[in-house]
C-alpha cells in the first residue's frame, strides 16, 4: 500500500463516525478474515458493567464492513455495499475489551460473476464476538449486497 493510501480500518474510521466513537481498534483486514477490537471504555458500559449490547452490534457490523471492503474494494467503482439485513445471539455475558472475527459466507469470486452477470448479489457475513478469555459471546451475521451503481 503506498502512503496515500488509507488501510481499511482509517477508512471506515475516517467515513463512519460511530467506528470512531467507539475507539475500535482494526486488528487484521484481508478479503479472508476481519478482526476488530472494542477496548473497555466505561461509556459504553451496560448495567452489569459490561459492553452494551449496542456497542457489540457496532463492532461486529464494521467488522462485517471491513471483510466485505478488503474482499470487494475494487468493484467500488461500479457497486456501493449495503448492508441488508443483521442478526445478532448474545451467548454469554461479555466483560471487558471484546474482538470480533467475520469471514464471508459466499467465496469473492461468485459474488463477483453475480454482479458481473447482471444481477445485485447478496452474501452473508459471520462474526463471532469474544472476550480476552476465548469465549464467545456473540455470534452475528450480516447480509450485505452489491448494489450496481446504475441500480437505485
Amino acid at each position: 500500500m503506498s502512503a496515500d493510501q488509507m488501510s481499511i480500518g482509517e477508512m471506515l474510521a475516517a467515513t463512519v463516525p460511530m467506528a470512531r466513537t467507539l475507539n475500535l481498534e482494526f486488528v487484521e483486514t484481508t478479503p479472508d478474515k476481519a478482526v476488530v477490537s472494542l477496548p473497555d471504555q466505561g461509556d459504553f458500559h451496560n448495567h452489569v458493567g459490561g459492553p452494551h449490547a449496542g456497542a457489540m452490534f457496532t463492532l461486529g457490523e464494521s467488522a462485517s464492513g471491513a471483510i466485505v471492503l478488503a474482499a470487494f474494494g475494487d468493484q467500488l467503482s461500479r457497486a456501493v455495499p449495503l448492508a441488508v439485513r443483521a442478526d445478532i445471539a448474545y451467548k454469554k455475558l461479555a466483560m471487558g475489551a471484546v474482538t470480533a472475527t467475520a469471514t464471508l459466507g459466499r467465496p469473492a469470486a461468485d459474488v463477483i460473476a453475480d454482479l458481473d452477470a447482471g444481477q445485485r448479489p447478496e452474501f452473508p457475513v459471520a462474526i463471532e464476538i469474544r472476550r480476552a478469555d476465548g469465549a464467545v459471546t456473540g455470534e452475528m451475521t450480516v447480509v450485505w449486497t452489491l448494489r450496481p451503481n446504475n441500480q437505485g
